[in-house]
């Protein structure tokens, strides 16, 4: 299977405007890998399938139309890919590997339902959210409903990936706690972003990357590095992600451009853009410190300030910090198409732009 036919998978791996993350990446492999490319192909159109049907499989129509209208808008679907990729350090064909990877966009979309209630989110993937379409309390059930449902299939996984599933549910229920009541007095805001970083997204990458080698059989030594990989890997794309809140438009990303600005959320542009002492950010601090009494446009001007900011620019460089190590935790794998393709992903989170 080539990046061009992934690319026309029905409804899968889709990033932002409508690029699969699957063609993109494999794209970058050449054709010298049909039988990988097949069967990675193949797989993501089995967990696409199967994640349509249970996040449909309520018993009324009304909650059908709730819990399974986030997936059938699209999203990156990173969190099956990266199952199915640890899977080929072991044997990929091993029963329950689709299933594993269903639980963690499971887990992932009912994250997003619980994100854009707190947020007050008006858009996700370039649709209405479900707070806009349903509000808030039916959407933070729907959440409730969709990790319900992960957990129920997630009984039938390998001893070992059903604890990392349970651990990571802790995790991010305690990294959007975290994030809710803030810093304690006198704490670095950094360091607390970077623990919310954590459980929010860092966690469920590296559980996605470690149920897929536990369900695949893969050797613990492969599965600690992925998960290591996995947890890099998910604090550069939280940066990434908080970059492109700032610099890129609705069209692109499928959000509000700003959104996490105009919500007040700590990203780490804006806490490295309040900390900071460079001149060039001067009135960049100003304008964050008064907010929206700064004036009607203090939005608009935030965003073309931050463009060309020092902040941004530092969080870029922290980014690619994480990156780094990312990589490095993949050195102790097998040279497969597979660890390839991880080490592109690193490419693509890097240059994303929605």
């Amino acid at each position: 299977m080539t990046a061009e036919q992934l690319y026309e998978l029905p409804a899968t791996v889709v990033c932002g405007a409508g690029r699969p993350v699957a063609a993109e990446l494999l794209g970058r492999l050449g054709p010298d890998e049909p039988c990988f490319q097949d069967r990675l192909g193949a797989a993501l159109a089995d967990a696409e399938r199967l994640l349509r049907e249970r996040t449909r499989d309520a018993s009324d129509d009304r909650v059908r139309e709730l819990t399974g209208h986030l997936a059938a808008t699209g999203g990156k679907r990173m969190r099956p890919l990266l199952v199915l990729l640890a899977a080929e350090f072991g044997d990929p064909g091993s029963e329950g590997v689709a299933q594993a990877a269903v639980v963690a966009e499971l887990v992932h979309l009912a994250s997003l339902y619980h994100d854009d209630v707190v947020d007050r989110a008006a858009v996700r993937h370039g649709a209405a959210s479900a707070n806009a379409l349903w509000g808030n309390r039916a959407a933070a059930q729907g959440g409730n409903w969709l990790l319900a449902r992960g957990a129920r299939l997630s009984a039938d996984l390998v001893p070992d990936a059903l604890a990392l599933n349970a651990r990571t549910a802790n995790r991010i229920v305690e990294g959007q706690l975290l994030e809710l009541v803030g810093p304690e007095p006198g704490a670095d805001p950094v360091a607390h972003y970077f623990r919310v970083a954590a459980g929010k997204t860092a966690a469920l990458l590296a559980m996605s990357l470690g149920v897929g080698a536990f369900q695949a059989g893969a050797p613990r030594a492969a599965a600690d590095a992925l998960v290591e990989y996995g947890e890099q890997l998910g604090l550069a794309f939280q940066i990434a992600d908080d970059l492109l809140d700032l610099r890129s438009s609705e069209a692109a990303s499928g959000k509000e451009q700003g959104r996490d600005l105009l919500a007040g959320v700590p990203s780490l542009p804006v806490l490295l853009a309040r900390e900071g002492t460079d001149a060039g950010d001067a009135e960049l601090r100003e304008l964050l410190a008064a907010g929206p009494a700064a004036g009607e446009d203090w939005h608009g001007r935030a965003l073309k300030l931050f463009s060309d900011s020092r902040a941004a620019a530092r969080a870029e460089t922290l980014m690619h910090q994480r990156l780094g190590r990312a990589r490095a935790a993949l050195g102790v794998l097998p040279p497969l198409p597979a660890r390839r393709t991880l080490d592109a992903l690193c490419d693509f989170v890097a240059l994303r732009n929605g």
